[in-house]
């Protein structure tokens, strides 16, 4: 089954705290999931401090700020070169942060319609559980929850993990975990098992692996540069790991799909 061939899917990509890669990882996974042929869209949903755009070098006149004022969202996506589709949030503005009932309402209609002209919408949710981060996660059909070796990273995730199960069924959730900057695949293997282990033992529920990605230099130079780093170094060790996790997702959509 080819990607084109997939029903349409949102994917949150969440965490409970900043600084662990997470915007970096959904901009590497539009990526890899383009270049297997997916047609993807990235839509930064950290309506406080989207940076997105920032990474991705490009300077968009228009927003998602837009979108929920009126604008219609083809005329604000842009096409980057790495083959996938961005709709960018608003840079270094908490305008956006704390949204009333009348725009989450339409913000989950945007999210509805928008995702029809997608195989997959990643949602780049903001760091811990505002009301849109936890609208977009409460829509998605899939969570990636990034997380770190840091035990404050451990800590926040599963507070965003505990949130979360109020809102929705066990039985409906499809929550994978990705961790970032893991020293080691060994070292990735404690950080994920210290987490689920924890919400396993305390919330009844244990979230899948989706992951890991080893530290890797060539990530640092890529962001400064503001390059895709599965274009300026493809055989780098943390852009194979993104490959990885993208291949993981096809598949398990095609097995979706296939049922």
């Amino acid at each position: 089954m080819t990607p084109s061939q997939h029903s349409h899917r949102l994917v949150a990509i969440a965490s409970g705290k900043g600084g662990v890669g997470k915007t970096w990882f959904a901009i590497t996974l539009a990526h890899a999931l383009a270049m297997q042929r997916a047609k993807i869209l990235l839509l930064d949903g950290d309506l406080g401090l989207a940076n997105a755009d920032i990474l991705l070098g490009v300077m968009p006149k228009l927003d998602l700020g837009h979108v929920l004022s009126g604008a219609h969202p083809a005329t604000v996506i842009v096409k980057i070169a790495g083959g996938f589709d961005l709709l960018p949030g608003r840079s270094g503005s908490g305008a956006l942060a704390n949204l009333n009932a009348a725009t989450l309402d339409k913000l989950s209609d945007i999210l509805s319609d928008i995702k029809l002209g997608y195989d997959t919408v990643l949602l780049d949710c903001g760091a811990g559980v505002d009301q849109a981060a936890q609208l977009m996660v409460e829509m998605a059909d899939t969570l990636l929850l990034v997380i770190t070796e840091d035990p404050s990273s451990l800590t926040d995730a599963y507070a965003v993990l505990k949130l979360l199960l109020i809102a929705r069924s066990p039985l409906q959730l499809d929550v994978r975990v990705i961790v970032n900057m893991a020293g080691s695949v060994a070292a990735g293997l404690r950080a994920y098992e210290t987490l689920a282990g924890a919400a396993s033992g305390f919330l009844n529920f244990r979230p899948a692996l989706g992951g890991i990605i080893r530290r890797d230099e060539r990530v640092r130079d890529a962001i400064r540069r503001q390059s895709l780093l599965l274009s300026r170094t493809p055989q780098s060790i943390a852009g194979q790991d993104v490959e990885q996790i993208a291949s993981k997702l096809l598949v398990r959509r095609s097995e979706e799909v296939a049922f």
